[in-house]
């Protein structure tokens, strides 16, 4: 999984898996549901994201796996 911020348009990609997204559906205003062949969630779209969730401070808890920071 990753996370990637885009601050020239304050949007949010959370991108859940490798594969291609071969659809996407709008769930809320500027909120982008991406999906795989397979109907399988693949990615989360935020645009104005600094407006609709918290940006400040990302806490990851008892994940099963390696975590690599990139700093900004």
């Amino acid at each position: 999984m990753r996370l990637k911020y885009y601050p020239e348009t304050d949007s949010l990609y959370i991108d859940l898996s490798e594969k291609p997204s071969t659809e996407s559906k709008e769930i809320s205003e500027g909120v982008v549901l991406d999906y795989d062949d397979s109907g399988n969630l693949v990615g989360i779209d935020i645009d104005n994201a600094s407006k609709k969730i918290e940006l400040k401070e990302l806490t990851l808890s008892h994940l099963p796996s390696i975590v690599h920071t990139v700093a900004a």
